[in-house]
């Protein structure tokens, strides 16, 4: 459980420069699948294999499900991120991994649609949760990793203060395939716009 009083009432959107991010709600189902459809293509290479159920709405329903049991556990925040211009729905960031006591730390995880990608908006999303992390959960460290071919996604971490640490071998198995993929960390106390540019 989350040992802060916050946790006890619903989370509040959290607003970033470009963004505004806020819990999945289970009528978010028809933009979610859309936007996740068109994007396939885009995104399968980054991703767990999609299952042939992926998008139907049953898939949904249990996402939706255990998005708030991680909720209601403490151990993750799942995250939409929605364009503050248009008010549509882009992408999904989540936090979890979230540990107390001697760790106090998290991983953050996000996806983006295709149509969305290059305007900043996954970079302010990350800023904003970094933002959340420390300064609300009281995070001493939060991590991220990320395949090593992902250059959009190595962009976005640096740009949002995040430092290489080393390469995780054969870490996660990403569209069928064991990957490796760099570990990336921030920590509570770095100066922002502190991330590696190698």
């Amino acid at each position: 459980m989350f040992a802060l009083p916050f946790f006890r009432r619903d989370l509040p959107a959290l607003k970033g420069n470009l963004v505004t991010l806020r819990v999945p709600l289970t009528n978010d189902y028809r933009e979610w699948s859309a936007v996740r459809g068109e994007s396939r293509a885009f995104l399968e290479p980054w991703e767990p294999r999609w299952t042939p159920d992926e998008l139907d709405r049953t898939a949904w329903r249990l996402r939706i499900s255990r998005y708030r049991e991680d909720y209601a556990q403490g151990s993750a925040i799942a995250f939409f991120i929605f364009e503050k211009s248009s008010g549509k729905l882009a992408g999904g960031i989540t936090l979890g991994n979230i540990r107390h006591g001697v760790s106090q730390s998290g991983h953050v995880g996000y996806w983006i649609g295709e149509r969305f990608g290059g305007r900043g908006l996954m970079t302010d999303a990350v800023k904003v949760v970094a933002r959340f992390a420390f300064d609300t959960l009281r995070l001493h460290r939060i991590e991220a990793a990320c395949i090593p071919d992902n250059i959009r996604s190595i962009r976005v971490l640096e740009k949002a203060g995040f430092r290489r640490e080393g390469l995780l071998r054969s870490y996660l198995r990403i569209n069928g395939i064991w990957q490796d993929h760099y570990l990336y960390a921030r920590i509570a106390d770095d100066p922002p716009g502190a991330g590696t540019k190698d």
